[in-house]
């Protein structure tokens, strides 16, 4: 089980949505970025613009400086931010349980 502060942590405000980023679910759940980012290519048709959108330059730019201890170093695109739909349908294409991840980005 993951911590609730890591969790809460992971979660940010963005187009009006509570998101979490492609990069930190990679991370929860111990995959690589480009693997998670892979199983999302194979079902596209399962991500609508409501479960998840790539961030624009200007919004990436201005959440890298809220975030100090950014390791974004040598990303080649802009990052992807997952709403509450958006990470159970991660989880069911990755076949994770997000008991505890999705969940904690309703409050």
């Amino acid at each position: 089980m993951i911590p609730l502060e890591e969790i809460e942590q992971k979660i940010y405000l963005i187009r009006g949505h509570k998101v979490m980023l492609d990069s930190d679910l990679a991370k929860l759940y111990g995959v690589q970025t480009k693997v998670l980012l892979q199983a999302i290519k194979r079902n596209a048709t399962r991500f609508p613009a409501d479960f998840m959108y790539q961030l624009s330059q200007p919004e990436t730019v201005n959440l890298r400086s809220q975030i100090v201890t950014s390791s974004w170093g040598g990303r080649r695109y802009l990052p992807y931010a997952f709403t509450e739909q958006g990470v159970a349908m991660l989880s069911s294409v990755l076949n994770f349980d997000v008991t505890g991840i999705g969940s904690q980005m309703v409050y």
